[in-house]
Formats: C-alpha cells, sequence, structure tokens
C-alpha cells in the first residue's frame, strides 16, 4: 500500500512538472509572437549581466544567482515618440526561514524598462498605497501630499526631488495614473522601471504595458518637458 502511495505522489508530481513546463513553453512562444508583432527582439536565455546593467533599481540587486530571461528589446514607435524598450522576465534567489528551516526560495518577476525620451530625471518613485504606508503616516513619516485627496490615498510617491514630483504629477497626470492604475514606476535618471517586483505578467500584460509606457510620457507636462530640454541643451 505505501509503494502505491509513493508511486501516486511521484507520478502527479512529474505530472505537474510536465505542465509546468508546456505552460513556460506556450508563454515563451506567446511573448516570441508578441516581440514579432511590435518589431522587437525576444531572447529566451539567461542574461547574468542584467542585474549589473540595471542595478540602480533595487528588485535587481536583491538575492544571489539573478539573471533576466525572456528578454524583448528594441526601439517602439508610441505616440510618434521613438521609445526604447526593455522588458521580460527576471529571477533570483533568496535563503529564508531559520535553522532547520531554512530554505532557498526562488522569486521570479516580470519588468519594463523604457529610456526616457526627456532625459535624465531625479529619482522618484510612484507606488499604490499600503497599510505600512498609512501606518507611517500616522507615526510622521509622510509621503509627498498631492491636493487630490483620491490620488494620495491610492498612490504612495517619493522622490530625491519634491519639485520634480510636483511638477510631473499635476492634475492631468494624476488623472491618467488613477484611470490606468498601473504597477509601481521608478524614475531615476534616464530611466524609467516599471514593476511590482513579484509575479510573472502574461503575454497580454506585456502588450498593455507596453502602450501605457507611450502614453505616460504623452501625459507628462509641456513646462516640465520643455524644462528638460532646456536643461539638457
Amino acid at each position: 500500500m505505501e509503494v502505491i502511495l509513493i508511486v501516486a505522489i511521484a507520478a502527479v508530481a512529474v505530472c505537474g512538472l510536465v505542465f509546468a513546463h508546456l505552460q513556460a513553453k506556450k508563454r515563451r512562444e506567446a511573448l516570441a509572437a508578441l516581440a514579432r508583432t511590435r518589431g522587437l527582439a525576444f531572447d529566451p536565455s539567461a542574461d547574468a549581466s542584467h542585474d549589473v546593467r540595471f542595478a540602480r533599481f533595487a528588485m535587481f540587486r536583491k538575492g544571489r544567482s539573478r539573471v533576466a530571461y525572456n528578454t524583448i528589446s528594441g526601439t517602439l514607435d508610441l505616440g510618434g515618440r521613438s521609445l526604447a524598450v526593455r522588458t521580460g522576465d527576471f529571477r533570483y534567489k533568496e535563503r529564508r526561514g531559520a535553522g532547520k528551516n531554512r530554505r532557498t526560495v526562488t522569486i521570479r518577476l516580470s519588468y519594463l524598462i523604457a529610456w526616457n525620451p526627456f532625459g535624465s530625471v531625479p529619482e522618484t518613485i510612484v507606488r499604490r498605497e499600503g497599510v505600512f504606508d498609512r501606518l507611517k503616516g500616522m507615526l510622521g513619516f509622510d509621503d509627498i501630499d498631492f491636493e487630490s485627496v483620491e490620488f494620495s490615498r491610492r498612490f504612495h510617491v517619493s522622490s530625491e526631488d519634491k519639485r520634480f514630483a510636483y511638477d510631473l504629477v499635476d492634475p492631468r497626470m494624476m488623472e491618467f495614473l488613477l484611470r490606468t492604475a498601473p504597477p509601481a514606476f521608478e524614475l531615476e535618471g534616464d530611466l524609467i522601471c516599471v514593476s511590482d517586483g513579484r509575479g510573472c505578467w502574461d503575454p497580454e500584460s506585456f502588450d498593455r504595458r507596453l502602450d501605457w509606457c507611450g502614453t505616460f510620457f504623452d501625459a507628462w507636462p509641456d513646462h516640465l518637458v520643455r524644462t528638460l530640454a532646456d536643461e539638457s541643451a
């Protein structure tokens, strides 16, 4: 009886592995098709240099054995603007637990990186407000507050330059972010990185977020775009 039970458990495990492999293969094929449709390159192989190239973003510095894979890259014409992009999956390993309960876990996530067409900007992070953020606010560690109560309730904004944040997040940008409800994103230097830092996107989500990135830059206030152009001239 015990032998039958062990065989049954092993069979279920093998079926699970086969199913996961087939699903991953199907997803890779869908991502490759998406890249072709968009005129972009697709590379499913592991890229161990990604964490070094984009180390400015904290999510790419976590854990060990860090690699990017299923990478889509190239240049898109979005809203009449040429935008260099890199998007795909990323994984890393970390140790959790203590003593005999120590174990290694693998974290997988999807991301979108785009080069800012307006130039280099101060580090600014926009993400959805969480319970911990509200607790910090009660203790006096507030994020940047805006005139829109609804926006401040739904989004947490931090920046090394508050003036830049206020210039960027004007009423039009607030309306755009409230309407599109994007994942967390970080602006730093000449890059934007879009990711919640957990979970892999389906192919349709990659497609939507590429389009979102184009409309996001369309929503930048004209006066801020002019200021950045003058600074880089």
